[in-house]
């Protein structure tokens, strides 16, 4: 069995903010609600406190034939954004407090993606600036 073939990147991991990139190139099998930003693996900040969830602040995207979910990990996961298919582009939410995770019960802090309508050969390269929150 093949599978996606998918990178995640960080680019930045600081105090307030973290940058991370993933790209997938589809083999048609998909990725259905996969941990892209586990909370716990970034780094905590100066006094030493783990990073507990993140806000999405900014999210610049392309996806080639396939559409994403981001959605906020819990018992059952929230949507935060959607990414079309066949597009481009950036959306900024940082002229407020970011996009904060809304999720309920069995909430996480994570972040997984789901993609849609994925066939052999689709792809999509996603960066993301996440708010990083403590305690």
């Amino acid at each position: 069995i093949m599978a996606d073939v998918v990178t995640s990147q960080t680019i930045q991991d600081g105090q307030r903010k973290a940058v991370m990139k993933f790209t997938n190139a589809s083999d048609g099998s998909g990725e259905s609600a996969v941990k892209k930003v586990d909370v716990s693996a970034l780094n905590s900040n100066a006094a030493g406190v783990a990073c507990t969830s993140v806000a999405i602040a900014k999210v610049w995207w392309a996806t080639t034939g396939m559409g994403v979910k981001i959605d906020f990990d819990a018992t059952t996961n929230v949507l935060a954004v959607t990414l079309p298919a066949d597009s481009t582009g950036d959306e900024y939410y940082d002229d407020f407090s970011g996009i904060p995770n809304n999720a309920g019960s069995g909430v996480t802090g994570d972040l997984d993606f789901t993609t849609v309508g994925h066939s052999n050969g689709d792809t999509y390269v996603i960066i993301l600036e996440l708010i990083k929150n403590y305690g």
